[in-house]
């Protein structure tokens, strides 16, 4: 099958496209599937990047997301078959492979149907950003109806997910962008004030828009400095939760003193530390997001689909231009 890999860390450049080995069987409880489109997430880069801080084995092939058809499935598993079309986000970690390939075996924990409405590419946008939004809501700051809620990088992959989810909870929304394309972007999702943060103070416009009391939920996309200003945005026993490691500079008294909640967000835990509750946790979080992908309460943006042999050029355009939405990778 062809595939992207690399065999050592580094840039873009690293990513070879050529043939390798078809995986040559399922697991009793994995699925192989044949890939149609593959989601690109920022984590990808960083794996690429550093992969001695990720359980990856050499050649690396890269990829969480993907959505395509079941080719075969072991024999413990019950609830998949031969022809469904499915997605799912499964790292390649702890010798499995990612989704950069034509073909990738999968935990069946980790599967869900696919929405018959969106395409295979629409579908392989989805998974990573939408558990990873609704884990960091849902799970984590247990989000309710009425708070308000500040949410970093809104027409990003992760923020336009969260955008949507708050705001079918009844949340209210305030979101960073850095223009007036992503600010139209953001507000055609609902969000109920925006803020260019490279024309105006954030922490002054969230006070403002909150009369001084802070959001009930500020939920960091960025890390370092974006992480340490949701202390001053968020009020007294709020939340705060990140899905970056913050840095050794990062000052926690006013954390403190505010006595924030303060969370973690890692949607590849359950891979890397194989969690089997966790895994089916995920992919009943892509079920109920399928569903209310079929009543149009939810959408993906893609900002722009490579082909699969394309990865290092797709790398590059993510990590220059932190587009709106979503980048995909296409099988032919």
């Amino acid at each position: 099958m062809k595939a992207i890999y690399f065999e050592q860390g580094g840039q873009a450049s690293v990513l070879r496209y050529s043939d390798v080995n078809n995986p040559s069987r399922c697991g009793i409880d994995q699925v192989l599937i044949r890939l149609m489109s593959i989601g690109i997430n920022p984590i990808d880069t960083k794996i690429r990047l550093a992969p001695e801080r990720f359980p990856v084995n050499f050649p690396v092939i890269p990829g969480c997301d993907g959505a395509g058809i079941v080719e075969a499935v072991g024999s413990n598993v019950q609830n998949f078959k031969p022809g469904d079309e499915v997605y799912f986000s499964q790292p390649g970690f702890n010798n499995r492979q990612g989704t950069y390939a034509e073909y990738v075996v999968v935990d069946a924990s980790l599967l869900a149907l696919k929405p018959q409405s969106l395409s295979f590419a629409e579908a392989a946008a989805i998974p990573l950003v939408f558990i990873t939004a609704w884990e960091a809501l849902h799970d984590r700051t247990h989000m309710n109806s009425g708070q308000k809620i500040l949410i970093h990088a809104g027409a990003g992959g992760v923020g336009h997910a969260a955008i949507q989810l708050a705001k079918l909870a009844g949340a209210h929304v305030i979101t960073t962008v850095s223009s007036d394309e992503k600010a139209d972007f953001v507000a055609r999702l609902g969000a109920d004030k925006i803020i260019n943060y490279r024309t105006h103070d954030v922490v002054a416009e969230v006070m403002n828009w909150t009369e001084g009391k802070g959001v009930d939920i500020a939920f960091d996309t960025v890390g370092a400095n974006i992480l340490q200003s949701c202390f001053d945005c968020v009020k007294y026993y709020g939340d705060v939760v990140t899905i970056l490691q913050p840095n050794s500079e990062t000052n926690w008294s006013d954390a403190r003193i505010r006595n924030v909640r303060f969370s973690f967000e890692m949607m590849l835990t359950p891979v890397w530390m194989e969690m089997e509750q966790a895994k089916l946790h995920q992919a009943e979080i892509l079920k109920q997001c399928a569903i209310l992908f079929e009543e149009n309460k939810l959408i993906v943006e893609i900002a722009r689909t490579f082909n699969l042999e394309e990865a290092a050029a797709a790398h590059n355009f993510l990590e220059q231009n932190h587009p709106i939405g979503k980048l995909v990778l296409s099988v032919d």
